[in-house]
Parts: structure tokens; C-alpha cells; sequence
């Protein structure tokens, strides 16, 4: 079948229109959700030493990294999705996304969400993330955690998560009911950066 080429223009213009939005953007533009995010992208030729503060004995953001949480932030933004409060790992990859992530807001920087290789208590890591994704943020927005796979698997589903199920920069959307945390679903980082393009 063979279009007018006059009526191209019209066809382009309406292709856009046929990206629908997910779901989850309304929803969570009400607000009353926890969104845990595991810190952007690391450099993966740097070797954790354990060591909190000291950020040359750390696995950093790479400069994708810090790219990643800056269009994950603007998608955010554009996307007019609340993230108040904002809570961090003291682990540097983490609570340098959360700066991003924040865009001149506050951070909270707690040992709540510590990686699991900076405490010497890893049940206790997995307990204080899960309370802290259970506690229910203010009335018409979302709390937004930033912190480690190691933690966020075992805290919500009871094991460790494959970095494919919850790659660097991905979300948890948790619902923060009476019986516990419950993951409503991941939402991986290109979602979300597609999204806010739309």
C-alpha cells in the first residue's frame, strides 16, 4: 500500500502519540511509595576495602555512572515524580547518586542502609533496610533509598538478587504495608530515562 507523500508529515507527527506512559509514573506521582534504588553505574577495576570514608579504598561511580544518575534525576524531575526524604548508604557509589539523585535537596546519610561488605553485622544491615523500607513516607511522596543489591534481596525477597534482576541504577517500587516491605516491581534505569524523554 502506498501513502500520499503529503500525508508523511501527519504520520510523524503522530508517532509520538503512540508511546503510552507507564503506569507506574501516575502512581507514583501520588506518592506513597518507597523507592529503593541500588547506586548508578561503578567502576569495576576499583576493589572494596571495606573501609567507610575512605573513598580511594571504594568501588566509585565511573563517569557513567555519574551520568546515569544525572538523567535518571532530570527523568525524575520531568516526570514530576516526589522523592522526599532522601536516605543514603554512607558507601560513596551510593551517597553520591543520592547527591544527583537530590538535585540540592537533603540527604540523610544512614548506616540503615549500609552495604553489606561495610558492617560487620549483615543480618542487621538486612533488618534496618527493611524497616526502613517499610516506614511510609509523607502523605503525597515517595521515599526514595539508595543503597546495595546485597541488601535490597535478601530484605525483600529473601535471597541474593542476580545484577541482572537489579542492575546499577534500577528501582524498587516497594508498597510499605502493616505485614512488611512488598516490591510492587523493579523498574530498570532505561525505563525510567525513556520515560522522562516522553
Amino acid at each position: 500500500m502506498r501513502i500520499a507523500r503529503r500525508a508523511l508529515p501527519a504520520l510523524l507527527l503522530a508517532a509520538p502519540a503512540l508511546a503510552s506512559t507507564p503506569a507506574w509514573v501516575a502512581t507514583l506521582r501520588a506518592g506513597g511509595f518507597v523507592l529503593y534504588m541500588r547506586h548508578a553505574i561503578t567502576d569495576r577495576s576499583q576493589a572494596d576495602t571495606g573501609r567507610l570514608g575512605d573513598r580511594a579504598g571504594q568501588r566509585n561511580l565511573s563517569a557513567a555512572g555519574v551520568a546515569q544518575a544525572r538523567a535518571l534525576a532530570e527523568a525524575m524531575a520531568r516526570l514530576a515524580i516526589p522523592l522526599r526524604p532522601i536516605c543514603s548508604s554512607p558507601v560513596f557509589r551510593a551517597a553520591d547518586t543520592a547527591a544527583i539523585m537530590a538535585r540540592g535537596a537533603a540527604v540523610d546519610v544512614t548506616m540503615d542502609l549500609v552495604a553489606d561488605d561495610y558492617t560487620q553485622d549483615v543480618p542487621g544491615a538486612i533488618a534496618s533496610a527493611r524497616r526502613a523500607m517499610g516506614t511510609a513516607p509523607p502523605a503525597g511522596s515517595n521515599a526514595l533509598l539508595v543503597g546495595h543489591i546485597h541488601v535490597f534481596g535478601p530484605a525483600v525477597f529473601g535471597r541474593i538478587l542476580a545484577q541482572a534482576e537489579f542492575p546499577e541504577g534500577a528501582f524498587g517500587m516497594v508498597a510499605p504495608e502493616a505485614a512488611g516491605p512488598r516490591v510492587v516491581q523493579v523498574i530498570m534505569p532505561d525505563a525510567v530515562i525513556t520515560a522522562g524523554l516522553g
